[in-house]
């Protein structure tokens, strides 16, 4: 089955298109190995300024793959193609 993908899902706090976004990336960890790190973007002025109106955004090794809404199907179909090529 290969490495898990390392997933970064910035999310900023009562963000209900966040909470969906985690929900669906568990569903998907269950058919693509990932490891999923959330990470709240009012953590960092950078991030809240990057990512403000676009959370939740997913990213994988550094690459941007989905931002709000994130689309279960659309990004499982990218999390696999991204798996693939690193396997």
């Amino acid at each position: 089955m290969g490495r898990p993908l390392a997933v970064t899902l910035y999310v900023r706090p009562g963000c209900t298109l966040c909470i969906e976004a985690r929900a669906a990336l568990d569903r998907i960890s269950v058919r693509v190995p990932l490891t999923v790190t959330a990470v709240n973007i009012e953590s960092d002025d950078a991030l809240l300024r990057r990512f403000m109106f676009e959370i939740p955004a997913v990213e994988v090794e550094g690459t941007i793959v989905a931002v709000a809404p994130a689309r279960e199907g659309p990004l499982e179909d990218a999390l696999e193609a991204i798996h693939r090529q690193s396997a």
